[in-house]
């Protein structure tokens, strides 16, 4: 199969090409980039006037496989994957049961063949039912499969069992832990972050600060080992500060930020509203500030969307009883083009960097780049056209987002995996 994408704003954050310029793809593979390309039988997609990018790369996903399927599974999830541009996504453990084992790992690799529109990357779980206590199957997962590491939605309080994983997991290589950052003393029961609203509302709190000691612990901790720890959804701008000043004396740690944190704040929250309770929350405008210029300056390495999605009778409570998280895929990139880039805040190939070969080099995946010889896998971007968030075209089972009923300006238009079309104009390619 060959498919010839004509005419559009290459960008290829590997080797900081951005020009006007065709791509060729042929049997799943990128054979070549440049102008005025050819191929006889080759399907032909113009692409004047978009942006033509690797394909997106999400390593911070929840598509609830196995045993969470009400919420998402790999089929509705990797559509609305597809739908928003992305051609790999990492999904997180934090199901039931855990994935903490060899054989889960296959099991979801063997689900990913059967079922998924898109890559799936395995992240398996740190500790054995990401209790804290003892370590899982590290090598045995690896050896399986898995290509991170982490006990999100949890705070391992055990410094020792931190220390024990950072030790032997550094003996196979670089391979992320990806740690969830909140001191649990300090922020249990709370719904939100603490601050003027809170209190205005009568929610109890989450503060910045038990994010604060989290990261530094665990940068200390990475160190000590000489292990390299990656810090999920990154809120406080105190916390991207530790993480820049770490990142100058050497310290092998990296970190992600999501568009809700860059984009929306605590006064955002309403007690009606529970599409903006998140783990960890909606910070400050100081906060949303910091982590901006933390993805500027490169302390922070990548966009993710902590894509969380859950069952409509779920979400649909009160505030302190809902749970956190709503679906993300299908709105991140307009999200950032319209609020960030389109605010002059970020550089398009920045953003394009921090959502594709930056998240894909530090899961050691061969995508997230558009050279000859890389994996067919190639997102393309209407930066001016304009849409309003409707829950009811999503793709995920989730429905209850911030962004909905928002004008946004900027959209994924095809979404190409291994050189096939799963994605083009919003609608999903059997």
């Amino acid at each position: 199969m060959k498919l010839l994408i004509k005419g559009g704003r290459v960008i290829n954050p590997e080797t900081s090409f951005d020009k006007i310029a065709d791509v060729l793809a042929e049997d799943g593979k990128i054979v070549a980039v440049g102008d005025g390309l050819s191929a006889e039988g080759a399907e032909v997609y113009d692409a004047s006037g978009k942006i033509v990018a690797p394909g997106l790369v999400d390593m911070h996903v929840h598509l609830r496989e196995p045993g969470q399927e009400a919420k998402e599974d790999f089929v509705s999830g990797t559509c609305a994957a597809a739908a928003g541009g992305y051609t790999t996504v990492a999904t997180m453990p934090n199901t039931k049961p855990v994935v903490d084992t060899a054989a889960l790992v296959r099991s979801l690799k063997q689900r990913e063949a059967e079922a998924a529109k898109v890559h799936v990357a395995i992240i398996g779980a740190l500790t054995k039912g990401q209790q804290g206590e003892e370590l899982a199957e590290l090598g045995d997962m690896l050896a399986a499969g898995a290509v991170a590491f982490s006990d999100d939605g949890h705070f391992d309080q055990s410094a020792k069992v931190m220390l024990n994983a950072m030790d032997y997991l550094h003996a196979f290589g670089d391979y992320l832990i990806i740690n969830h950052e909140e001191e649990t003393s300090l922020c249990k029961d709370g719904v939100m972050n603490e601050g003027h609203r809170s209190a205005l509302l009568g929610l109890k709190g989450r503060p910045t600060v038990a994010e604060d000691i989290a990261v530094a612990r665990d940068v200390l901790l990475a160190e000590y080992a000489g292990a390299h720890v990656h810090i999920a959804h990154i809120s406080s701008g105190r916390s991207v500060d530790i993480v820049r000043r770490a990142k100058q004396r050497g310290v092998k740690v990296t970190a992600e930020v999501t568009p809700q944190h860059l984009t929306l704040t605590d006064e955002c929250v309403e007690l009606w509203d529970s599409s903006t309770k998140i783990n960890p929350p909606l910070r400050s405008q100081a906060d949303c500030e910091a982590c901006l210029a933390g993805l500027k300056d490169g302390t922070i390495d990548a966009v993710v969307t902590d894509h969380s999605p859950h069952a409509v009778e779920e979400k649909d409570r009160e505030y302190m009883y809902a749970p956190s998280g709503f679906p993300g895929l299908e709105t991140a990139v307009s999200v950032m083009l319209t609020d960030v880039c389109g605010k002059g805040l970020l550089d398009i190939p920045t953003l394009i960097a921090k959502m594709s070969y930056e998240p894909a080099k530090l899961l050691h995946l061969p995508c997230g780049r558009l050279s000859e010889g890389a994996p067919a896998d190639i997102t393309v971007i209407d930066p001016k056209l304009e849409w309003t968030v409707d829950a009811k075209e999503f793709y995920t089972r989730g429905s209850h987002s911030p962004f909905v009923g928002r004008r946004l300006t900027g959209k994924p238009v095809l979404t190409v995996v291994d050189g096939r079309i799963v994605m083009q104009d919003g609608k999903i390619r059997d």
